[in-house]
């Protein structure tokens, strides 16, 4: 088994439609993530979850940007 990522890390979960999340922390034998923008965490088995590629934390990055423009995130 591998070791999980850096807290931070942008990853895409697989398993709930390619959703982009930012790795939080190791919760048993799942990992936790968080949306970039802000929202509530959910938990993944690690075999649901790749490296996002670049032009998806692009994206991941542009929405962030977005909700803190409109005071959705701090």
């Amino acid at each position: 088994m591998e070791p999980p990522p850096t807290v931070g890390t942008l990853l895409v979960d697989t398993s709930r439609n390619n959703r982009v999340g930012e790795f939080r922390g190791v919760a048993g034998l799942y990992w936790s993530l968080r949306p970039i923008g802000g929202g509530r965490e959910w938990e993944v088995e690690p075999r649901h979850v790749r490296p996002a590629l670049p032009i998806e934390q692009l994206r991941a990055r542009t929405a962030r940007a977005n909700a803190r423009s409109r005071g959705e995130v701090l």
